[in-house]
């Protein structure tokens, strides 16, 4: 599992096209739909901190974990001058720890993905379920093997910015279900000159039934799954999916 090094400070900039707002109100409106109208979330794999900041502003009370060192400093960043309460922990999300339970879970922008071994995924979900308050909610995201395979495929993008650039060759092996993205990232210094960074980073497709099987092996209830940002079952060509999933077997403290 990969962290984000270099591309951590150009992350923002790149993903400026990403509507936060609009994913952050669908996701807030399956917290509800769920019974999470507030307490506490984590934002597992929250990376800059941009979604967490805006569920904090929605009245949750948010937990940020990450792998990558360089995107939680910039995610305190944000937090100092929004003055939200988060708490944003350097984690491993295949080993991460809580002081106690949270109302809901949540991973979005494709950080399941990440998790290449089905093993270690059913143990992030395990963990999920642990950290849970009886009852609580994990929702995430996923890119489908029909993204991976027929939209991103083998393929180049590249951007081009004043103070910043980057290659992203990506690369998909439908035998191992594996995407590979080969960054190159071009940072402009105060001398004028630009240092290269190189990272490449590994995702798996994974189906809906696996995801499934996992969640069930981690003592998880599968409640359902939407293609994203709508109420619609999963198609073939759906790009990305949401899953919604409930801790299942703690009893509740009277």
């Amino acid at each position: 599992m990969e962290a984000y090094t270099g591309f951590a400070a150009v992350y923002d900039t790149f993903m400026d096209n990403v509507p936060y707002g609009e994913w952050c109100e669908y996701l807030t409106g399956l917290l509800k739909e769920n019974g999470v109208e507030s307490g506490l979330v984590l934002d597992l794999g929250c990376g800059t901190g941009s979604l967490t900041e805006l569920l904090a502003a929605r009245g949750y009370d948010m937990i940020g974990i990450d792998y990558s060192e360089e995107m939680l400093e910039l995610a305190a960043g944000k937090r100092a001058e929004s003055g939200q309460d988060i708490l944003y922990l350097c984690q491993d999300m295949r080993e991460f720890e809580l002081y106690g339970t949270v109302r809901a879970v949540v991973s979005i922008c494709d950080c399941i993905n990440y998790i290449t071994d089905p093993a270690d995924l059913a143990e992030v979900f395990s963990l999920v379920n642990n950290y849970l308050d009886p009852g609580g909610v994990f929702i995430f995201d996923l890119n489908t093997e029909y993204k991976y395979a027929q939209v991103m495929g083998d393929t180049t993008v590249a951007e081009d910015r004043e103070e910043s650039s980057f290659i992203w060759d990506n690369q998909y092996d439908p035998e191992e279900r594996i995407n590979i993205y080969d960054l190159a990232i071009f940072l402009r210094e105060e001398n004028g000159l630009y240092r290269k960074y190189q990272e490449t980073h590994y995702q798996r497709a994974y189906s809906l039934q696996e995801i499934q099987e996992a969640l069930a092996l981690a003592g998880m209830e599968f409640v359902t799954a939407y293609d994203a940002f709508t109420k619609d079952a999963p198609r073939k060509e759906s790009e990305r999916i949401y899953v919604i999933a409930r801790e299942h077997g703690k009893k509740q403290n009277n």
